[in-house]
């Protein structure tokens, strides 16, 4: 990766961050209720919100569904192995990891294990009947790791800014 492929951090105002920390909060306030709360007009505050999207400081918007309304109350942290460290073995089982059913997260890590899975289901032989049926087959994978998550402590997607 050049660094012309990392992105460059966006110079952001006191306004644009308490937009960012309000929208983060709840991203269906109105332009009205966020223009009052940051003292500016509703159509300035629609056109930084328009800017903040437009430079990718605002990458989407979406609603957080609460795990237990949709029964996906296990969750399980899978530390993967890969048996080699080949751009095209890493591409394969990164592709591949994507459509696993309830991977809510898929990181490259250093140390122990090549990547981690955070995964969602139902309860544990969902997951066992995954493990078998999908992620042993993963493309790659010399070696699984299974931690099962018993009690989550902070689960958020808010950002410090």
């Amino acid at each position: 990766m050049s660094d012309d492929d990392l992105a460059k951090p966006v110079p952001l105002d006191r306004i644009d961050r308490n937009l960012l920390r309000l929208l983060q909060a709840d991203a269906s306030l109105t332009h009205a209720e966020l223009s009052a709360r940051v003292n500016l007009s509703p159509t300035a505050v629609m056109r930084r919100i328009e800017r903040l999207k437009a430079q990718g400081v605002i990458s989407r918007v979406v609603a957080h569904v609460a795990p237990e309304a949709v029964d996906l109350t296990t969750l399980v942290i899978v530390g993967v192995v890969l048996d080699r460290s080949t751009p095209a073995t890493f591409a394969a089982f990164e592709e591949a990891a994507q459509r696993i059913r309830g991977c809510i997260e898929c990181h490259l890590v250093a140390g122990e294990f090549d990547y981690v899975l955070m995964i969602r289901t139902r309860d544990l032989p969902r997951f066992n009947k995954l493990h078998v049926d999908e992620i042993i087959h993963l493309p790659g994978v010399r070696q699984i790791r299974t931690f099962f998550v018993l009690k989550e402590i902070l689960s958020t997607s808010v950002l410090p800014v």
